[in-house]
């Protein structure tokens, strides 16, 4: 456990604090405990990214920020001018909530037009792209994971958090959609037990609000 620990599990973490109410107190803390543990990345709305990078800086955490977040309706113009005002104010990883509707509607064009151009702004950086799995059947799923493969995605992820979360069975089968891809588990991760599961089923990234606690969760195994 403490291999796992010291050389991989730390850099699957996105620290997250993705609340509406978090102050800037509560983000020099999240970057606090993210520079502590080394982990990937901290993970904020766009509200926080120009101060989560200065509390980083010359730090390897990476500045990742949620785009179209938390629904995924916004259009697609609003979601590239997101990223790129990100990109700017220093982020180097997007996070990227897809168009539930579109995709429910068979939309194909118009979703992998919407990520094809905000890879388009977010050139070298890595894309995460969220597919809300809990709102989605199982060939909602597939078709998913194999538009956002084919349109730029570098991880596909499973969901906000906000309508369900990462599932061992949903890592499986965009793993197995996308073997070359990685795969970020995000929602519900709150105990170490659950996120060595979710890691064991091809998970590369787990995004929680909870990795303080898993660490000593860890430490103490």
């Amino acid at each position: 456990m403490t291999n796992i620990k010291s050389t991989q599990f730390v850099k699957t973490i996105d620290h997250t604090n993705l609340k509406p109410d978090a102050t800037k107190t509560d983000i020099r803390t999240l970057c606090a405990q993210a520079r502590q543990f080394n982990f990937a990345a901290v993970c904020v709305n766009p509200w926080h990214v120009a101060y989560a990078v200065q509390e980083l800086a010359e730090c390897t955490v990476a500045v990742a920020v949620v785009v179209g977040f938390p629904l995924g309706a916004t259009t697609s113009s609003v979601k590239v001018f997101e990223a790129g005002e990100a990109v700017q104010s220093g982020a180097r990883e997007i996070d990227l909530v897809i168009n539930v509707a579109a995709l429910k509607e068979r939309e194909i064009h118009y979703i992998a037009d919407e990520i094809k151009r905000v890879r388009a702004v977010v050139e070298g950086m890595m894309l995460k792209v969220i597919l809300e799995t809990g709102l989605l059947e199982l060939e909602e799923k597939k078709l998913a994971a194999q538009i956002a493969a084919d349109s730029g995605a570098n991880i596909l992820k499973t969901s906000t958090g906000f309508f369900g979360g990462a599932t061992v069975e949903d890592v499986q089968l965009l793993k197995q959609m996308a073997p070359t891809l990685g795969v970020k588990a995000s929602g519900g991760i709150r105990t170490a037990e659950f996120a060595l599961q979710l890691l064991a089923a091809g998970a590369t990234r787990l995004g929680t609000s909870s990795a303080c606690q898993i660490m000593a969760e860890l430490d103490n195994k």
